[in-house]
């Protein structure tokens, strides 16, 4: 999987293609430990063995729902059982920083005075938590403060008048990561 960088972007991960074009559902493992089953939907599972699907090949798919265009065979005789991570998912990678990089050009920019405000604070906490995370701990308090009250309001206001889609596409995040930021937000006086 791939997660974002920064704010809570969209999360992507390799999906596969069986030899028709069809996307098959997760691969279920008994774990022997009681009644529940667990899915999973990592690319190397679809390896063909006991009664899983066969993938042909694999692309790059988000949580958001896009799915890249472009797929990548699998050569299932170059991927080591135990490390599939070795395997060369270069492909997939590009087309998931691509679509990232679009979600974030659909972000409201954040002022460039801001940004830079931001990016002076990152770099000053990070020299002070080596030698004093309390000290870390109080800004971070600081900084709670500010998001209880400015975030709560702006997520009422910008709830009457956007759509969850909307409100999503200006953070340069999913719907479900805005929807849960936006209750987080809920949780404080304004909202």
């Amino acid at each position: 999987m791939w997660e974002p960088d920064g704010a809570e972007g969209p999360v992507g991960k390799f999906g596969v293609l069986l030899d028709d074009g069809s996307v098959p559902g997760p691969v279920y493992i008994d774990m022997g430990s009681g009644g529940h089953v667990p899915g999973f939907t990592d690319w190397w599972l679809y390896n063909g063995s006991g009664r899983r699907p066969l993938a042909s090949r694999m692309r790059a798919v988000c949580e958001c729902g896009w799915s890249g265009a472009a797929t990548y065979p699998i050569d299932w005789t170059r991927v080591e059982e135990n490390e599939p991570h070795r395997y060369d998912t270069s492909g997939p990678e590009q087309d998931r920083e691509s679509h990232t990089r679009d979600v974030v050009a659909g972000a409201v920019p954040v002022p460039e005075d801001v940004a830079h405000l931001i990016s002076q604070l990152r770099q000053r906490l990070d020299e002070i938590e080596a030698s004093d995370t309390l000290t870390v701990l109080r800004i971070v308090a600081e900084l709670d403060s500010i998001v209880d009250t400015e975030g709560s309001y702006a997520a009422r206001e910008a709830r009457l008048t956007h759509t969850d889609q909307e409100i999503a596409a200006a953070l340069g995040s999913t719907e479900k990561a805005a929807t849960a930021r936006l209750r987080r937000y809920a949780r404080h006086r304004y909202i």
